[in-house]
């Protein structure tokens, strides 16, 4: 096997690939929407020039068969030997399709797969040698197939200059199979290989892998090549990378100036020890004149010390240009084009939209953002998720379009921008948009909740169901959507980065997908404050701004602390008091961090603000478990630890204070001690404000003494804080699912014997199996509030009040 730069042939070959297959995809698109420009064409020959020119080296005929004859059918429509059909487009992008899937096999699995699929070559390459066919107009009778050929004989390799040649267009013979490629790639100035084509297509009975040619290299490095194991391979920009060389050069470069530094320091500590013992000899004898002289000798070492510290101060002045420069290039090698991680969206919609017979347009907005590689491949599946859904059940027929007004051509926008240190992506399209009342109706359907409480569901209370498996409003089940997993999988995505999603829909206007993300995972922008005296990091996104507050601004209502905030009353909690450090004392003027959501903003009381920085996150040992309030931690540019807030974690905190009374810190808590509640306590886990009001409602008028959790992180923070006797959770919430907590709860034995009831809308067999195999009691259907199910269980397990 050969290795070239730590690749192999094969593994430059794959990547090549990828590369011209995407600027085929999306050539082809482009050429089918304007088939009179000829200038589309010559990109697409390159490209498939190329692809063909790099499969011969490494001996993949199928790839060369394929290639060859998709070159050939762009230099016919490019001579204007025939015209540009959707046929033929569709026979080329099947042949992008197959390269695709062959770069994409195992190299020791080629030869099996490419004689496994050898009669979809044959015809593919048959196809493209043929006439065109016009889909959807009715096809042309298809052209005899022509005859083998024996394999091209070999091509010798000659000298060239050293600028890169085009080849000399070949007018080809009579018969359209046999089209000469017009462009070569720009190859080394050592050598270019000139190949001929066959005269016709080439039958692929079982196509055979070539040995790769390898590079002669010592043995040592090829054991070493052999036994290293695989590793994973990522594309950064050369431009980023050279910088990357230079800024490590330079600093190698004054990394080399400190031993020179050291020494110059020592001299100086030197000649300042001469002079001082000196100065001392010459005044214990009294001898002006030997202390005028070692007087001078201590001016000159003072001198030279001043000169040594001013290019010490140099040297500490570039080393940190370099290394910040060094470190934002490394940062920015994680980071791609938006636009490349969703190039293969304009083929999908194209094909979708024609199999259902939809006219539709779609843009792109924002490629050129740059995203975290990391969150740019996790993207992929929730929109394309989104997008399918768009095109099948968003978008109405041509005919329904201008019954209605609109345009026949709908339109699909997935736009990417950065705002407030968040990549925030939406998927808007200008459909039907969805109706509230149908999915009203379907949660009612299904049993998962009354049709007085459903009445009672806000619109973003009712399109969060649609996030939920199996939950879909499609009136039949296609093999493109319909089956209700799609938006789970954006949902579980979304969730597993800390980000938010959101539905905005407009009946007989459209919907929007909005997802917000943060734009890398690595590195964070944080707001540091001190708490207690310890730092603490706030994601400066998540925060709506720092203010200082007047003592007097401050009141407390109702046990409450609160201030003014723009003319809006905002609560206030004590942050030492949240963290577990003791509280804040009351000062003259009191910093507060403002944090917000859509539903509202709380105020956090810190020390004192200590300003912003950039912070590498580091994750905290998995032992520790799930640390309240805490997400991460990182090291200050001092050199000491800090702690990350979990914003999510601490607004529900927050929150939950806020709304319970139990009010924390500087002074409030003494106003709402009350007696000590001994009544059994029963801890309800649920995200939508709706059911958890009419849980607690439920068990409140049995006698319990009721807590409420925002999700299942909120939950797991409360119990391990406080004492209860049984927990009631949903499955579907932000940060820590159901299924999590329960787990969780099980797995420390303190809690091994609290009661678990799950009530869940999701009511599959294997939803039910799974939330008995994590260790709950119980398993209901939000349905059971309607009879005495739910009381009846939540007694049985748990005893009377």
């Amino acid at each position: 096997m050969s290795d070239l730069g730590g690749f192999s042939m094969y593994e430059l070959f794959r990547a090549e690939v990828d590369t011209h297959c995407a600027a085929l995809s999306d050539g082809l698109l482009k050429l089918e929407s304007a088939p009179d420009d000829i200038g589309i064409i010559v990109p697409l020959m390159r490209a498939a020039h190329s692809i063909k020119g790099a499969a011969r080296i490494v001996g993949i005929d199928a790839a060369v068969a394929v290639a060859h004859h998709m070159e050939d059918a762009l230099v016919r429509i490019q001579k204007g030997q025939e015209r540009t059909t959707r046929g033929r487009i569709d026979q080329l992008l099947e042949g992008t399709d197959l390269l695709q899937r062959i770069s994409q096999q195992k190299e020791s699995d080629l030869p099996e797969w490419s004689t496994q699929n050898a009669s979809e070559i044959n015809t593919l390459t048959i196809a493209l040698s043929a006439a065109p066919t016009a889909a959807p107009e009715p096809a042309a009778a298809p052209a005899p197939a022509p005859a083998p050929v024996a394999p091209p004989a070999p091509v010798a390799e000659a000298p060239v200059a050293a600028a890169p040649v085009t080849a000399t267009p070949v007018e080809p013979p009579a018969a359209p199979a046999a089209a000469t490629p017009v462009t070569a790639t720009p190859v080394a100035p050592e050598t270019r290989a000139v190949v001929a084509p066959p005269a016709a297509p080439r039958r692929v009975d079982a196509v055979v892998q070539r040995p790769i040619p390898t590079i002669d290299m010592p043995a040592a490095s090829a054991a070493t090549a052999v036994a290293a194991p695989e590793s994973r391979a990522v594309r950064v920009n050369a431009d980023n990378l050279d910088r990357m060389m230079q800024l490590a050069g330079e600093s190698m470069v004054e990394g080399r100036r400190s031993p020179a530094l050291r020494r110059a320091l020592g001299a100086v500590r030197g000649e300042l020890t001469r002079a001082r013992e000196s100065l001392e000899a010459a005044m214990r004898r009294g001898d002006p004149a030997r202390i005028a002289i070692a007087r001078d000798a201590v001016g000159r070492a003072e001198a030279s010390l001043a000169d040594r510290i001013f290019d010490l101060e140099n040297f500490f002045r570039r080393t940190e240009e370099v290394s910040t420069a060094l470190y934002h290039e490394v940062i920015g090698s994680r980071m791609r084009p938006f636009g490349e991680g969703v190039s293969g969206f304009p083929r999908m919609v194209r094909d979708v939209a024609r199999q259902l017979g939809k006219n539709v347009r779609f843009d792109i907005v924002g490629a050129d953002v740059p995203v975290d590689r990391d969150i740019l491949a996790r993207l992929e599946a929730p929109l394309n998720h989104i997008i399918r859904n768009a095109v099948d059940h968003g978008l109405e027929m041509p005919e329904e379009r201008r019954a209605a007004g609109k345009p026949e051509q709908a339109r699909i926008v997935v736009e990417a921008r950065h705002h407030a240190g968040q990549l925030m992506v939406r998927v808007t399209d200008d459909g039907k948009g969805i109706e509230a009342d149908s999915i009203r109706r379907k949660v009612v359907e299904r049993g998962m909740q009354t049709a007085d409480l459903a009445a009672r569901l806000s619109e973003r209370e009712l399109f969060d169901f649609l996030f939920l498996p199996g939950f879909s409003t499609a009136k039949q089940v296609t093999e493109i959507s319909g089956r209700g997993v799609g938006l789970d999988v954006v949902h579980q995505m979304v969730t597993s980065t800390s980000g938010t999603v959101r539905i905005e829909s407009r009946v007989g206007t459209g919907t929007t997908f909005a997802l917000q993300l943060p734009v890398t995972l690595s590195v964070l922008r944080a707001a540091l404050v001190e708490v207690a005296g310890e730092p603490y990091a706030f994601p400066l996104a998540r925060i709506e701004r720092v203010l200082r507050v007047g003592g007097g601004a401050i009141t407390v209502i109702q046990g409450r602390l609160q201030c003014d905030v723009d003319g809006e009353a905002t609560g206030l909690l004590d942050g030492a008091s949240l963290f577990g450090l003791g509280e804040t004392p009351r000062d003259d003027a009191t910093s507060v961090v403002i944090l917000g959501d859509d539903q509202g903003r709380v105020g956090l009381v810190v020390t004192k603000f200590l300003g912003e920085q950039d912070l590498v996150v580091r994750t905290l040992d998995a032992r520790l478990g799930k640390i309240p309030h805490i997400s991460a931690a990182a090291i200050l540019d001092d050199g000491a630890p800090a702690l990350i807030v979990d914003v999510e974690d601490t607004l529900a905190a927050l929150r939950k204070q806020l709304s319970e009374g139990t009010f924390i810190g500087m002074g409030a808590s003494e106003a709402t001690t009350g007696p000590r509640r001994v009544a059994k306590r029963i801890l309800v886990a649920e995200d939508s404000i709706t059911v958890r009001e009419v849980e607690r409602q439920l068990l409140s008028r049995l006698g319990y003494d009721v807590a409420v959790a925002v999700d299942g992180m909120d939950a797991w923070n409360q119990i391990r804080a406080g004492r209860f006797d049984m927990l009631v959770t949903d499955i579907d919430m932000p940060r820590m699912n159901g299924i999590e907590l329960v787990r969780l709860v099980r797995s420390d034995p303190r809690f091994a014997h609290v009661p678990i009831a799950v009530v869940s809308y999701k009511d599959r067999d294997e939803d039910r199996r799974a939330g008995m195999d994590a260790g709950a009691n119980a398993y209901l259907t939000k349905g059971s509030f309607q009879d005495q199910s739910f009381i009846a269980t939540v007694t049985e397990l748990v005893g009377a009040p």
